[in-house]
């Protein structure tokens, strides 16, 4: 068993990962980061990015996670090819478990393992992710200008998409499994009195259709669960609203989260109630959901980890901790 001290790993390789990688490799710190289960984050599979600053003619999801990787690398960062699945934090150093690798020993812990987000299961939505099915209408609806897209959903994500895809597509339909909408009302009002937004109650979709070379969305197989009719809705996008899930298994049990699942930490700051252990990106933040703002939380995250160690050191604490981890070896 490897009983390297590291000074900061990195939980997640996305662009709140990879952003913390950089900073701390540029600050001398040799961060670890674990990959996790897809390494990238949702950016891999997003097809295009057009809002991340930088990029003028856009750039595609997996080539600007690249980029970041390459940068990280360029400052020291070293990469595990493995899932964490666990963080030990009644001891100094903290001891991050991994899937099938030998557990990780550090001082400071950035979990940035983002969210998911929920996705209604079929074979078809997971083929077209990309190519007209998307989870983020900030992100993807500027390519449905003047096009006909559905949403799928009832609460207040779901109007919020709807809502906001109004902005760019011609049309857009709502459809809900059930006869009324579970999102606030406030929400419902602008969605119900918008011309452009038609709602399909009672629904839901059974399949996502495409052309014959899948290289775009064309339809939606619909089920009416009152009648039971079957029906095609032509649309060129798909949007799923149906929420996210915080990837916060590894620290339920260790830290406070909100009702949804996502880590509750210091206000302006990426701290929590456990000193050493920092979050960043879409694990805490259920409001933007943002490549640039995962980037700017990885900052911030990263530059917390670093003057918390120089602390530590001028205490003494870090040495101590060290040299009680190295005796019981």
């Amino acid at each position: 068993m490897s009983r390297e001290i590291h000074n900061v790993v990195i939980v997640g390789s996305g662009p709140a990962g990879l952003t913390a990688a950089i900073y701390a490799g540029r600050a001398n710190l040799n961060p670890v980061v674990i990959d996790g289960i897809q390494p990238g984050g949702q950016l891999m599979i997003t097809s295009d990015v057009e809002n991340y600053p930088g990029f003028p003619d856009g750039i595609e999801g997996p080539a600007l996670m690249e980029l970041m990787r390459r940068q990280a690398e360029r400052f020291g960062t070293r990469y595990v090819e493995d899932e964490a699945i666990s963080i030990e934090v009644t001891s100094r150093p903290f001891k991050v478990n991994l899937g099938y690798l030998e557990p990780l020993y550090s001082h400071s812990v950035i979990v940035a393992s983002g969210a998911s987000a929920k996705w209604l299961g079929l074979e078809s939505e997971k083929r077209l992710q990309g190519k007209g099915v998307s989870a983020c209408a900030t992100c993807d609806g500027f390519f449905f200008r003047g096009k006909v897209v559905a949403v799928v959903g009832g609460g207040d994500t779901a109007m919020e998409e709807a809502s906001y895809l109004t902005r760019h597509a011609s049309k857009v339909y709502l459809i809900h499994r059930r006869d009324s909408f579970r999102a606030s009302k406030i929400m419902q009002d602008r969605v119900l009195t918008n011309e452009k937004i038609e709602v399909i109650y009672n629904s839901g979709v059974t399949e996502v259709l495409s052309d014959a070379a899948e290289t775009h969305v064309n339809g939606l197989k619909l089920k009416n669960f009152v009648t039971g009719q079957e029906s095609v809705l032509p649309v060129d996008g798909f949007f799923v609203a149906i929420g996210h899930e915080p990837n916060t298994k590894i620290i339920r049990d260790i830290l406070k989260t909100d009702e949804n699942g996502y880590v509750l930490h210091h206000p302006d700051s990426s701290w929590t109630d456990i000193e050493g252990l920092f979050v960043a990106g879409d694990v805490h933040d259920h409001h933007y959901r943002q490549a640039v703002t995962a980037a700017g939380a990885g900052c911030m995250a990263a530059i917390d980890a670093e003057r918390w160690l120089e602390s530590e050191a001028h205490s003494g604490r870090l040495k101590a901790a060290e040299e009680n981890f190295l005796a019981t070896a």
